[in-house]
């Protein structure tokens, strides 16, 4: 402005907040996107003169024409002054609007502005206004309006909405409807975008290829490949033709299920659209062949395009390199990368960026890097793609050290961090436990004005957990957003199911709380990982309520959250309950598996209802499904605890009878039995364990232990006990709270000593078990930890 002799509107306007020079010079900006920021950087103040400023400032640049700049200018002092001072705002901006625009200019524009600041009740309040005066809103606007109901998950008006449109105008168009579709579909109800879909035709808007797309999209999303399928054809009997789009969303499902016979088929149908497959396409088709480990099938596909003349991109060689290094023939990848070199199908650059990529894939990690050394040494320009591999490969090896040397060296040619090298140098310390220079890490990234993204953050968030440091979780949340990274959804959800693990419910459900307040849409594992925590704590009036809530929020609970919610119910033993669950999911469109028939049938062998425990099981069968370790488990510790050894005994042959081989669990849970049941048939019993190679541990320690107390023989109990800790055997809680407790009957003075018929089986299982611990005792290994990795990594970057 100042090089076109137009700064005197600036002088004028740096002395007095006016608002026709405010409108002068955004005029002159020419641009939205520079008038807008040029407004912001003006805006200082939310004085009542400055904010009428700008009130007069959008009425005359609606006047002039420039409705769009106007709705920007109201929507930022809106969302400066907040709700409780927009209502004045509005009043405002009524009163005297004739003089500048009509009564739907100033309505719209007050409509789009409350939208843009997420004010949905307000925006709601000026379409109500809108009514009053006679005023018909315009299609887009309401669109946008919906669009926001919908994020929020405000269902209720969004309905109200969809009512009053249909009955007072404007009629819901295409746009409309898909955005209302599209709304639904992400908040995982693809029912109700199914229904909308249908409904379309009644007011006259036949469904197109891109409302389509969306439902086929997200039940591909959801693994409803079948359903998408059938929608697929039926937009075909309705005569709307898929697109490219259409064709390659369901062969993309397919590839991913594994199911590259019926991919191929759409792929070959495209001809009889008219339709022609493109890069994209061939890519899908032919990740899908390498990941069913069809190398073949896809150099054929490759060749195909070829011949067709359709160009193959980076991400086709990527896919096909990858493919011959990880299943197929290292010469394969050789000989590929050599014809892309010779016949020059693709840029230096790029063939430098795919031969790295290929030796990582191949775990000739030290060759790549070599190869990256050579060429750099001939003078090709450097790629952070092709360091990206050599340190991301490096990193998940547990090889950090060398992937810090990588990244020094790609400093060194003057090549900048992309987030992805800073998350791979984070998951290389984090892997071998170097949790604290990991944090250190990131804090010096962020000082030398390196990216770092909510992914890094969350990757060292979720190794804090597993390694069990909360506190150091908790410390790590607290400095994200002191270093200017703010939470996403995955970040708050990995943080919620962290705290949840640990035990920590409380805390977990506030952080939940914190997230819906800063407008972030919870998960399914959100969800989960809270409902999860609250029925491991017994608080499953609080996870029946939660469910309630993420149903009403638009979220349909899956598999995972029935399971739990059944979990919890039998565990305080309310099984008719439980039932009644497990009756309603198929209404919900969920078939229950073998999770779900376990938790059921250990529930019933809990309560001693053997009974309905083999009900279930036949109603498994009855279903196509079949018994599990588990399922074997839980029923041959049920027989055991109600002292039916039979039973027991009949379980443990039909489970060997099926090819299941039987585990330490199997093992103690017959001991259990053993040690309860007649002295002849014991031994039979323990003959037959000892033959099928049992293998004692630190459960069947504590169960023998415990039965020489029960069984009157506190003293045999402290004896073994002694005997244990000279190996030095790893005493847990149990075994300490075991060894008290036969310390204190042997001090009552009201104890008998009982020499029981089976002190001499007891006797013998319990050397067994202590001549294994004796051979097998543990040695503990002892690892370094560097302190001084990163100063070495960082040393003349």
């Amino acid at each position: 402005m100042i090089k076109q002799s137009q700064g005197y509107v600036l002088r004028g306007f740096s002395q007095n907040f006016c608002p026709c020079f405010l409108v002068m010079i955004m005029k002159l900006l020419e641009s939205r996107e520079i008038a807008f920021a040029f407004f912001k950087f003006a805006f200082q103040d939310d004085s009542e003169d400055t904010i009428r400023s700008c009130c007069v400032a959008a009425h005359l640049l609606a006047a002039e024409e420039l409705r769009h700049v106007a709705q920007d200018v109201l929507w930022w002092v809106i969302a400066r002054i907040g709700v409780l001072r927009s209502g004045d705002l509005v009043e405002f901006m009524w009163r005297g609007h004739h003089v500048y625009e009509s009564d739907f200019s100033v309505l719209d524009s007050l409509m789009r502005a409350f939208v843009n600041a997420e004010m949905g009740f307000q925006a709601l309040g000026i379409l109500g206004r809108m009514r009053e005066v006679g005023v018909r809103p315009s299609a887009s606007g309401v669109a946008i309006l919906f669009k926001l109901l919908l994020r929020v998950g405000d269902y209720g008006n969004m309905w109200k909405l969809f009512k009053d449109v249909i009955r007072r105008g404007p009629r819901p168009c295409k746009y409309t409807f898909s955005g209302i579709i599209l709304g639904f579909c992400r908040k995982g109800c693809i029912h109700i975008g199914e229904s909308l879909l249908h409904l379309m035709p009644k007011f006259h808007c036949e469904p197109n290829a891109f409302a389509y797309n969306i439902v086929i999209n997200a039940c591909c999303i959801r693994g409803r490949t079948s359903d998408a399928l059938v929608w697929f054809n039926l937009m075909i009997e309705r005569g709307c033709n898929p697109t490219v789009v259409t064709f390659n969303t369901v062969i993309n499902a397919f590839c991913k299920e594994g199911n590259v016979v019926e991919a191929r088929k759409l792929f070959d149908g495209l001809k009889e659209m008219g339709l022609f497959p493109n890069t994209i396409m061939y890519n899908t088709l032919m990740n899908g062949y390498v990941k069913m480990r069809e190398i073949d099938q896809a150099n054929m596909l490759y060749e195909e395009m070829r011949k067709k003349g359709i160009a193959p991109d980076g991400i086709t060689f990527n896919i096909l390199m990858s493919g011959h290094y990880k299943y197929g023939r290292e010469e394969d990848g050789d000989r590929l990368l050599k014809d892309i070199s010779v016949l020059e199908l693709l840029p230096d650059r790029s063939l430098f960026d795919i031969s790295v990529s290929g030796l990582c894939w191949a775990g000739r990690l030290d060759e790549a890097m070599e190869f990256l050394m050579d060429m750099l040494e001939k003078g090709l320009s450097p790629s952070i793609i092709a360091f990206n591999s050599v340190i991301a490969a490096y990193s998940q090896a547990g090889l950090e050290d060398k992937a810090f040397e990588a990244y020094k060296l790609m400093v060194h040619f003057g090549l900048t961090p992309s987030p992805s090298t800073c998350s791979s140098l984070l998951m290389g310390l984090s892997i071998n436990g170097r949790l604290q220079e990991a944090t250190e890490l990131i804090g010096q990234m962020i000082e030398k004005g390196l990216s770092v993204n909510n992914m890094a953050f969350t990757v060292l968030l979720d190794k804090f957990f597993k390694k069990g440091d909360v506190v150091g979780a908790q410390i790590l949340w607290g400095e994200m957003e002191g270093r200017g990274i703010f939470p996403d959804v995955v970040a708050f959800s990995a943080f919620i199911d962290g705290l949840s693990k640990q035990g920590l419910v409380e805390e977990a459900y506030n952080v939940f709380l914190e997230m819906l307040r800063k407008g972030l849409i919870p998960n399914n594992f959100a969800y989960n990982s809270l409902i999860c925590g609250f029925c491991k704590c017994g608080k499953l009036n609080e996870a029946l309520k939660l469910e309630k809530v993420m149903r009403h929020r638009g979220l349909l609970p899956d598999i995972f959250t029935t399971n739990m919610i059944i979990g919890g119910l039998c565990k305080q033993g309310r099984m008719r309950s439980a039932i009644d669950v497990f009756m309603d999911m198929h209404q919900t469109g969920l078939s229950p598996d073998i999770i779900t028939y376990n938790t059921l049938i250990n529930g019933y062998c809990k309560a001693f209802d053997m009974v309905n425990a083999d009900n279930l099981v036949n109603r498994m069968y009855a279903s196509g499904s079949s018994p599990d370790l588990t399922t074997y488990n839980i029923r041959i510790h049920g027989f055991c605890s109600s002292r039916r050894m039979n039973r027991a005994v009949l379980m443990l042959d039909e489970l060997v009878s099926a090819g299941i081989v039987p585990n330490t669990v199997t093992y103690n849970s017959m001991l259990n039995g053993v040690c309860s049941d007649i002295l002849d048939r014991a031994m039979i019993l323990t003959a037959r364990l000892l033959k099928m190679a049992f293998v004692p541990n630190v459960v069947t320690a504590n169960l023998l232990l415990s039965q020489f107390y029960k069984q009157g023989m506190p003293e045999r109990t402290l004896m073994w006990g002694h005997k244990l800790s000279e190996i030095p055997y790893a005493f847990d809680e149990i075994t300490y709270k075991i060894m008290d407790k036969a310390h204190h009957i042997l001090e009552d003075a009201d104890f008998s000593r009982v020499t029981s018929a089976k002190s001499l089986l007891l006797d013998f299982l319990m050397y067994i078990t202590y001549d294994y611990f004796c051979r097998y005792r543990p040695h503990s290994e002892t690892t370094q930890h560097p302190l001084k990795l990163i100063d070495r990594s960082y040393s003349g970057s």
